[in-house]
C-alpha cells in the first residue's frame, strides 16, 4: 500500500466537536503527522474568516482550503487561487432560498452578509468562525463578489428540499450541496473538496493514492473519492458511510484522534 504523505480533513462534524471545540486530542493527533513527516491541511465550507483560529494551534503551513475549497489561501490567509459565483446566478441561488422561507447569508472573503440579525443560526454561526456579519437590506451590491451563499434552516427535511431545487435552478452554474443538516452551500461551479485535493496533490507532487481523507458530509464525498483512503466519521450520516474506505468514532469522541491512528499505522 502507498505510505500516507497528506491527510486532508473537513472542520466541522469532524476535526472540532459540536460545540466548535478543538480538543486537546484532535492537536494531538495533527502533532504526530507533523513528527511523522505527513503533510496536514484542512478545507471547509467556512469562508475565508471563519478559518484562521486553527492554523497556529495545529502548526498548518500548507495551503487551506474555504468555501468548499473555491477558494484556496496561505496559511495568513491570502488568496492563492479563488473563484466566484456569477452575479446572475447569485441572484437565482436567493430566490430560490426567499421562495422556500430560508434565512439567506452571503460570505465574500472578507464579509459575511446578512439582512436579519435575527436568524436562528446567526448566533451559531459568529460563535463558529468567530466573526460578526454585516447588516444590510439589500444584497444587490455584493453579488459580484459572492464566494458563497448560504441557505440556514433548522427544518431539515425542508433544506433537503430547498437543496433539490437549488441544483436544478443553477444547474452547472454552481455547486449546491449542504454542509450540514441546517446549512445549504452554494459555491462557484467546477470547484468542490475534491478540486481542493487535486490542487493539493499537483502542489506537493504526489499520488491521490498517498492522501488520506476524512469527513462527515455530502460535501466530502468528492474528496474522498480523490484520495487513496477516506474515513467517514461515526457521526455521518448511513450513506457518508458506505463511501468511504473506513469508520471512526464520532466528532463527540475523538473520532479524528482515531482516524489519524489509523494514518500513522498504515504509513
Amino acid at each position: 500500500m502507498t505510505r500516507i504523505a497528506l491527510v486532508v480533513s473537513d472542520v466541522d462534524g469532524t476535526l472540532l466537536t459540536h460545540d466548535k471545540v478543538l480538543t486537546d486530542g484532535a492537536k494531538a493527533a495533527v502533532r504526530k503527522l507533523h513528527a511523522a513527516g505527513i503533510g496536514f491541511t484542512i478545507v471547509s465550507s467556512r469562508p475565508t474568516i471563519g478559518m484562521g483560529f486553527l492554523i497556529e494551534p495545529l502548526s498548518i503551513t500548507l495551503p487551506v482550503g474555504a468555501f468548499n475549497g473555491s477558494s484556496i489561501v496561505d496559511d495568513k490567509l491570502k488568496p492563492i487561487e479563488q473563484h466566484l459565483i456569477g452575479a446572475t446566478v447569485a441572484q437565482r441561488s436567493l430566490d430560490v432560498l426567499n421562495a422556500f422561507g430560508v434565512d439567506m447569508w452571503l460570505f465574500t472573503n472578507q464579509r459575511w452578509y446578512t439582512r436579519n440579525p435575527d436568524g436562528e443560526y446567526v448566533p451559531h454561526e459568529k460563535r463558529a468562525i468567530k466573526a460578526d456579519p454585516t447588516i444590510i437590506a439589500d444584497f444587490k451590491p455584493h453579488l459580484a463578489e459572492a464566494c458563497k451563499i448560504v441557505g440556514a434552516s433548522s427544518d431539515a427535511e425542508l433544506l433537503q428540499r430547498c437543496e433539490v431545487a437549488m441544483q436544478e435552478a443553477v444547474g452547472r452554474a454552481a455547486t449546491a450541496v449542504r454542509s450540514q443538516t441546517y446549512y445549504l452551500d452554494v459555491t462557484p461551479p467546477g470547484q468542490d473538496k475534491g478540486t481542493f485535493v487535486d490542487a493539493m496533490i499537483r502542489r506537493l507532487g504526489i499520488s491521490a493514492a498517498a492522501v488520506a481523507t476524512i469527513g462527515d458530509m455530502e460535501n466530502d464525498l468528492p474528496m474522498f473519492a480523490r484520495s487513496g483512503i477516506s474515513f467517514a466519521m461515526g457521526n455521518a450520516a448511513e450513506g457518508i458511510k458506505k463511501h468511504a474506505t473506513h469508520v471512526t468514532e464520532s466528532n463527540e469522541h475523538d473520532g479524528f484522534a482515531r482516524a489519524i491512528e489509523t494514518v500513522l499505522r498504515l504509513g
